[in-house]
């Protein structure tokens, strides 16, 4: 009798998509939130989540954004990608293609972020992009996108 061999499942990167949310009142200034959890507790990141089956990288943006922080976004576009691979240091096992995108609050419908998740972040706080916090104090899509980029939410072409 023949022995049969089933593959393992092979272990897969996920996608996520980080938002970089600027507001024309704080010129120069992303908003940032201090993870709580226990994957990246403690480090700073953008708001974001999982990319859903058939949703745009641009609605997951908006849709993240105001689930975690209760701000609407405009003008949300694709901003960079990176491919971010930790199998050691801050998170094991961490294999996510990340998406960056940029939006602007829109300020018709609320000014200013609210924790809507708390047990996931501590708060979100306006940041400014030339005094951003240590890349160590980075969550690791994001360290990764500071490291290896240099695109800037402000300049045009950036990149």
């Amino acid at each position: 009798m023949a022995e049969t061999h089933v593959d393992e499942p092979k272990q897969r990167p996920k996608v996520g998509v980080g938002v970089i949310v600027t507001h024309p009142d704080h010129p120069n200034r992303v908003l940032l939130g201090i993870r709580k959890g226990s994957t990246g507790e403690g480090l700073y990141g953008f708001p974001g989540g999982h990319l859903e089956f058939g949703e745009s990288w641009e609605d997951c943006g908006k849709r993240e954004t105001l689930e975690e922080t209760g701000l609407k976004l405009k003008n949300v576009f694709y901003a960079s990608v990176v491919n971010a691979i930790n199998l050691k240091e801050q998170v094991e096992n961490y294999h996510y293609v990340t998406l960056f995108v940029q939006g602007e609050v829109d300020t018709s419908y609320k000014q200013e972020p609210e924790n809507l998740e708390p047990n996931k972040c501590l708060g979100w706080q306006w940041v400014d992009w030339d005094d951003f916090p240590p890349l160590s104090k980075l969550f690791c899509g994001l360290r990764i996108f500071k490291e290896e980029n240099r695109y800037n939410p402000f300049k045009k072409n950036s990149g």
